[in-house]
């Protein structure tokens, strides 16, 4: 029984203790396509809420989709999607 009650504790305190990094992250950006031009805003959501590792993500998802990735314009939380769905249309949380 003390075993078990040992682990309750631990397995608590490791997920209290969890890293910033595993916070909800997305990124907004900007995206082409060429022949012909085709340019869309989307919503994403990331792995990193670091704005390098956000690009280079955000980059890797595009381009596995046949998009070229613009510009990230930012990395938030949560509380930032609201704002920004109607603008991303069918390219909110695509990727």
């Amino acid at each position: 029984m003390k075993q078990i009650f040992s682990s309750l504790a631990l397995t608590a305190l490791i997920s209290l203790s969890a890293p910033a990094s595993a916070a909800e992250c997305y990124a907004d950006y900007k995206a082409k396509q060429d022949n012909p031009l085709r340019l869309h805003y989307g919503v994403m959501q990331v792995s990193d809420c670091n704005a390098g590792a956000a690009k280079r993500e955000v980059t890797k998802r595009l381009k596995s989709n046949g998009w070229t990735l613009l510009n990230v314009m930012s990395v938030f939380g949560p509380e930032g999607l609201d704002q920004r769905k109607a603008n991303a249309g069918k390219f909110y949380l695509r990727y």
